[in-house]
């Protein structure tokens, strides 16, 4: 296995990097050159000079408490820390003289006077700084006799645990030594071993933001704290991102699998598979056994940081429950019957074929998968495009993004965000609508905390009170609570105040928009219909907020909007994307640093299942199937004929399964039965399949309804690239072998071989060179320039070689940015005396999507079900108490699970997450969708909530259905 060679010098250089004049100084006689306002201690880094340290770190703000970098400086009195002192012009410094050598060593005797001497046995032997630095300085005995200390139990002196032990008196102990806290499922606290250099405490507070850590105590009695007394780690306000963990310099905090397995000995830079921030990571490993995830410093969507989810929840990889041999059956009443993987390519060949003679060529089709890489996303749209013949082909994105395809198409021209993350460092004025990023995007949103700290304003318009509406340091300027359905309504009417109160930016508009369509738009929104005043009571939220809303978001300075699925899983979604794109132009801000409407992906790669021609009506680089050139490039290069007539989308798919015209469907690692709505109908059109091809990690819910099985790999077995939501190419790396004995694009190419097509891949690169020969906004990527540059953000061509961080920089994409009228439509899906209440769903922190990856995780400690919110008022009147069983009904279906009574809803308003099978959510939720795109309304939907005593029959019903479809026969002996 070849490691990923970092190109990048990695080294921890103590303080983050500055940017300003060249200054010139000498350090241990050597001449450095280094911008303003840099360290002492970085530019001695810079020149190859390593300088002892402790508390300081490049991932943090220089602190300056350990006292182990003191260095001389020539004409100034004393031994200043080099972490903290800025350099200056002609500036000498002297790092070694015996004077701060002898500094050094007796500091580090200090710490060492009160810390256990267990290194042999430690989890952190060989990876801790509290070593390496006594090395460093030379420290070689410790002078000081036991004393009072931290570190030993009995308080007697004793140097190790096991000594203590020995010594122990009857009925005594030492008071200031608190046990080692065990309770976080990934790392351990273990106070005895802490030197209180805060690193942990600040990189909560500068990295993470959530402030869970302080210092408690003074001098002698300082130590670390996670909360109110009694406190452990489990019960605080930690998230459990590990930045903390990373930070730390010791075995204070340690993760429990390098406890277990021991300290990694080499790194493979790869990408996180979960939400579409795209963080980078270096695997790091024992031999093939992965030890730890640690966030990678030179990735430039997390810039070093994670979250609990990329960080820890990757032992879903080695679940038992994988399932690692192809199955077959010939009916989905049987049990699973293990083959080998050329009996069940056959089977699914055989049973396609024979579709496709009795049924037509377009009754088969495919489902690509936003978890999976561009590279196999590209070869399963190729599956159905050039060897069934049709195109038949749809993504997730069809049941989340979808409507800012289709909206920032219109708008701009292009189908995806316009600025990349660090764009956010500059942002005056952030709209969050839709979202909740604390929890469905936390990397990002420690980013946007951490502007908003440094005095940025927030706008935040939800159903609910989501974290950042109120939470440690801070605090939104305004939150507009809306009614579930009303967005376009209360977009339009922030565009009403902008137009009415003359706060738009008309040399932005003349010069970049059609002025024309804009009189025609102004003159839409300016209908009184519009005002706050007039949708006040429809949309629920109040004028005068609405109002200060608008005004701070068109005078604030840098304005920019950050959606998700809130926003476009609607019946009006597209209709709002267009709306925040007329805002977003309209007050000029599209074009520069700090601006954008940028939609916050949910999947780690549903931006690049849709570049990559997911979509039945477009082919890769989202060009029109219709198109006879478009056509032509991939006739040419595919050496078949390419159907012209658009294909069928997921529900349709499910619609003519229904009917008897669909039989045959390949799905990729997308779990449609869980996570698309109305699960009723969505299971009657699998059941009236003849052929369900699964290929995914786990059986899952879709699997019930499966006749073929072919298991997949872990984003840690497969080489490839994910595209965020940045438009981000990023390189996915092969950190151990596949388990089931292939990548998923292998397993791809083998099923279109069994159909006769031919496909000769021998490398994921050669299907990026495809990828890059046929799509314009990719042709200038390759593995090559991936390797030198990190990523790159399409397009990548010959117009952009590097990349684009930011789009629309001069031009839209279609030329002139398009105005469209956005007329609130009301959804079909009504309340009423029967369903007077509103339900939504969204995500929680520690799980993710369907649950399949990290409810087979330690994560599950934190959710390990399904709830529903229900506000005060609501429950009151229902009788329920916190923790009840309820009854969850709809038009369509319904459910039960447990209540959580609190105010984050709105009256009227319940809420719960879609993470677990056997709560099933989507059974109630309606096959009403977006007008444009087919996009679910899961954000609406009219439900009562009543008690219960527990699961409904249908529940049970489908449990133990499940639990037969499950049923895998004995291997043959």
């Amino acid at each position: 296995m070849k490691d990923f060679i970092i190109p990048w010098d990695d080294r921890d250089k103590g303080t983050p990097a500055a940017s300003g004049k060249p200054v010139h100084l000498t350090i241990d006689g050597i001449r450095v050159t280094v911008p303003a306002g840099t360290s002492v201690m970085r530019a001695a880094a810079e020149a190859g000079i390593t300088v002892p340290k402790l508390c300081a770190t490049d991932s943090l703000d220089a602190f300056g408490s350990c006292r182990l970098c003191v260095v001389e400086i020539e004409g100034r009195r004393g031994t200043p820390a080099s972490c903290t002192t800025p350099v200056h012009e002609g500036m000498k410094v002297h790092t070694q003289s015996s004077k701060v050598k002898k500094i050094r060593k007796g500091v580090m005797e200090l710490y060492v006077s009160d810390h256990p001497l267990d290194c042999l046995t430690c989890a952190a032997n060989g990876d801790c700084e509290l070593q390496d630095m006594a090395g460093m300085v030379g420290l070689r005995d410790v002078r000081y006799t036991p004393g009072e200390n931290h570190y030993d139990p009995s308080g007697t002196g004793a140097r190790s645990q096991a000594e203590a032990r020995l010594r122990m008196p009857e009925g005594e102990a030492n008071p200031r030594y608190m046990p080692k806290d065990e309770s976080n499922p990934y790392f351990t606290y273990d106070p005895s071993k802490c030197i209180v250099c805060s690193r942990c405490v600040r990189a909560c507070e500068e990295v993470q933001g959530t402030f869970a850590l302080t210092i408690q105590g003074r001098g002698f009695e300082s130590r670390v704290s996670a909360g109110a007394s009694g406190d452990d780690f489990l019960a605080s306000d930690c998230v459990s991102c590990g930045a903390c963990v990373q930070a730390c310099p010791t075995a204070t905090l340690q993760e429990k699998s390098v406890a277990e397995l021991g300290t990694p000995d080499r790194e493979v830079v790869t990408t996180c598979a979960y939400c579409g921030v795209g963080c980078s990571f270096k695997a790091e490993l024992n031999g093939d056994q992965l030890v730890r995830m640690t966030p990678w410093k030179h990735g430039k969507a997390n810039r070093g940081h994670s979250c609990v989810k990329g960080r820890f929840a990757y032992g879903y990889a080695e679940h038992p429950d994988r399932i690692l041999n192809p199955m077959i059956r010939d009916s989905i009443d049987e049990p699973w019957r293990e083959v080998s993987w050329d009996e069940a390519l056959d089977f699914a060949a055989g049973r396609l074929k024979r579709i496709q003679e009795t049924h037509g060529r377009r009754s088969v089709g495919v489902i690509t998968s936003s978890r999976c890489t561009n590279e196999e996303t590209y070869l399963v749209q190729k599956l159905t495009r050039a060897v069934f013949r049709n195109n038949n082909t749809d993504t997730c994105a069809r049941v989340c993004h979808s409507p800012t395809g289709y909206g920032l198409g219109q708008t701009f021209g292009t189908s995806a965000g316009t600025q990349d993350f660090d764009s956010v460092e500059k942002v005056d004025v952030a709209v969050v609508i839709g979202a909740n990023p604390t929890d469905g995007h936390p990397v990002f949103a420690s980013r946007l905390k951490k502007r908003l700290r440094q005095g940025a304003k927030l706008i935040v318009i939800d159903p609910r009170r989501i974290d950042l509406v109120k939470s440690a340091h801070i605090e939104a300027a305004h939150h507009l609570p809306l009614t579930p359905g009303t967005n376009v309504a209360v977009v339009t009417a922030l565009a009403h105040v902008i137009v009415t109160e003359g706060l738009y930016d008309e040399a932005f508009i003349r010069e970049r928009c059609d002025w024309d369509e804009f009189q025609a738009f102004a003159e839409f929104v300016s209908d009184r219909r519009h005002a706050p005043e007039s949708t006040a009571l429809l949309t629920g939220v109040n004028a005068a907020e609405l109002r200060a809303a608008a005004r701070l978001f068109a005078t604030g300075g840098n304005g920019a909007i950050y959606y998700g699925l809130g926003v476009t899983e609607h019946s009006q979604g597209s209709t709002t994307v267009m709306a925040l794109a007329n805002l977003a132009m309209m007050t000029g801000n599209i074009g520069r640093e700090g601006v954008g409407v940028n939609p916050l992906r949910g999947q780690n790669n549903v931006q690049g299942s849709c570049d990559m021609g997911s979509f039945p009506h477009e082919l890769p680089g989202y060009r029109h199937v219709k198109l006879p050139e478009v056509r032509k490039v991939f006739e040419d290069a595919w050496g078949v004929e390419i159907d012209p007539e658009p294909g069928l989308r997921i529900p349709n798919m499910l619609d003519a399964a229904v009917e008897g015209s669909f039989k045959g469907l390949y799905c990729q690692g997308e779990d449609i039965l869980q996570s698309d709505p109305d699960t009723h109908h969505v299971a009657a059109g699998l059941r009236a399949m003849d052929c369900v091809i699964v290929h995914d990690l786990f059986l899952n819910e879709t699997a019930n309804y499966a006749h073929v099985f072919l298991p997949g790999s872990s984003f840690l077995e497969k080489n490839g690239t994910f595209t965020n939501a940045e438009r981000r190419i990023n390189r996915v790396r092969k950190v151990m072998a596949p388990k089931n004995g292939y990548e998923d694009w292998e397993v791809t190419q083998l099923l279109a071989n069994a159909m006769g097509a031919g496909w000769s891949y021998t490398d994921p690169a050669q299907i990026m060179a495809e990828i890059a020969a046929t799509t314009p906004s990719f042709a200038g990527v390759s593995y090559g320039l991936l390797e030198e540059k990190g990523s790159v953000q399409w397009p990548c061509n010959e117009d952009h070689p590097e990349g684009t961080p930011m789009m629309h920089v001069d031009g839209f994409v279609r030329g002139k940015g398009r105005f469209i009228v956005t007329e609130y439509v009301a959804t079909d899906e009504k309340t009423g005396p029967r369903f007077p209440l509103l339900l939504t769903t969204g995500r929680i922190l520690s799980q993710y999507n369907v649950g399949a990856q990290t409810r087979r995780t330690a994560n599950s400690v934190w959710h390990e079900a399904d709830l529903l919110e229900v506000h005060p008022h609501d429950a009151e009147n229902r009788g329920l108490r916190d923790g009840d069983w309820v009854r969850l009904a709809s038009r369509s279906g319904e459910t039960t699970l447990r209540v959580k009574i609190t105010d984050r809803v709105s009256p009227g308003v319940v809420y719960t997450t879609f993470h677990h099978p056997d709560t099933q959510a989507n059974v109630v939720t309606t096959d009403f969708s977006d007008w444009a795109t087919n996009c679910p309304e899961y954000k609406v939907t009219a439900v009562q909530v009543s008690p219960s005593n527990g699961p409904t029959d249908w529940q049970e019903d489908y449990a133990a259905q499940a639990a037969r479809s499950r049923r895998i026969l004995p291997a043959a002996e």
